[in-house]
């Protein structure tokens, strides 16, 4: 069984920066990508960025230039560093680990973002 966790959501205020962590645990054999997803109410799950095992990382246009994605292979873990927060970053957002057999998603971790 593989566990994922989030954490590091809370309140921001418009400019300012938050870093989420996703921390994947149990029978893992290899993770070859890792995502950053988000949901906003009334949304859509859309996809923030991704990480592959090498380090190459793909970000949606709104985001660019703003949130930074690593990982830490040692760990199983991944980060999401999120610069210049906008109102419109507000989501629930959602790591989603792909292993050699599956995939698996955390809980999600909210981020509200005020103006």
């Amino acid at each position: 069984q593989v566990r994922v966790v989030e954490s590091g959501g809370g309140l921001v205020q418009a400019g300012g920066s938050r870093r989420l962590s996703c921390a994947a645990s149990g029978s893992i054999f290899s993770i070859n990508y890792m995502y950053w997803y988000r949901q906003a109410p009334g949304k859509q799950r859309e996809l923030v960025a991704s990480i592959t095992s090498g380090g190459t990382t793909n970000y949606v246009d709104s985001v660019k230039g703003r949130f930074t994605i690593s990982r830490d292979n040692a760990k199983n873990m991944v980060y999401l560093q999120m610069n210049s927060l906008k109102p419109e970053d507000t989501a629930v957002y959602y790591c989603k680990i792909s292993e050699i057999l599956r995939d698996y998603w955390g809980q999600g971790t909210q981020v509200t973002v005020s103006s």
